[in-house]
């Protein structure tokens, strides 16, 4: 099961961007020469990851400083086509969605193969994100934003009330403030790290990794399979690294010079 949380009060929707500074970063076009997949760069910077509403889950808590190097984030969730052309199958519930549509059911461990075969046929280093690197992202920058898009769920995001009961393709919804989609809602995307639900107290500040051990992995974003306050920017999810379920999926991170 996923583990999400569980109520967000209505007036949150309408919560205000907190200004953050960061510097500027050249917005040269980051394209994986294998699948085409387009990766947007992500600014050094540093923020307050977890819940800073007083509103959010325990393991969403405290909200605590946190540093990032600059790096590169996949501009969409992996699609469909794309696994298709690095793995040679498609292991999606929802292939009739097509090949611009994220891939799903796919485990941790998948990932990982998809990320080593992928980076062997491309030369590079893609990974998945760190948990905080996807919450950076998906906050377009570290801003305090309750939905990474939009205040507004069915704008940023395909989730159970508006998705009917299936995934859509990349791209459809309004994007974050750095130009980013589909970082809420349309499906969970793993991420390296592995899940602790007091990991927050003890986080070091700079570029944190999550704990060395675990027996889940964790999953950010919320999907089309739940509502709109699992698919907070500060939601957290997590699944055995064997599970596959047709709400989970991907995006990769790419380093940058």
């Amino acid at each position: 099961m996923n583990r999400i949380s569980q109520f967000v009060p209505l007036a949150l929707l309408l919560v205000c961007a907190m200004s953050v500074t960061y510097p500027a970063m050249a917005s040269t076009k980051l394209v994986d020469s294998t699948t085409g997949m387009e990766f947007v760069p992500v600014p050094a910077g540093c923020f307050k990851m977890g819940d800073t509403t007083g509103t959010g889950e325990d393991d969403e808590k405290p909200a605590h400083e946190v540093c990032l190097d600059a790096y590169a984030i996949g501009k969409y969730e992996v699609t469909q086509g794309q696994w298709n052309k690095v793995m040679g199958s498609n292991p999606s519930n929802f292939k009739a969605c097509g090949d611009s549509c994220p891939v799903d059911t796919i485990s941790w461990n998948d990932a990982q193969a998809f990320v080593a075969r992928l980076n062997k046929s491309s030369n590079s280093n893609y990974r998945l994100p760190t948990e905080a690197e996807w919450e950076y992202a998906a906050r377009s920058g570290g801003k305090q934003e309750l939905y990474s898009g939009s205040a507004d769920p069915n704008v940023a995001a395909w989730i159970e009330s508006n998705a009917g009961q299936t995934t859509h393709p990349v791209g459809k919804k309004q994007p974050n403030g750095l130009g980013i989609f589909d970082m809420s809602g349309n499906v969970f995307e793993w991420t390296a790290d592995w899940y602790a639900e007091d990991f927050y107290a003890k986080s070091p500040a700079k570029s944190p990794v999550g704990p060395a051990v675990g027996k889940f992995r964790v999953n950010r974003g919320g999907s089309w399979y739940v509502e709109a306050t699992g698919s907070r920017t500060t939601a957290r999810g997590s699944n055995e690294p064997d599970k596959k379920s047709s709400n989970l999926g991907l995006r990769l991170v790419a380093p940058v010079k």
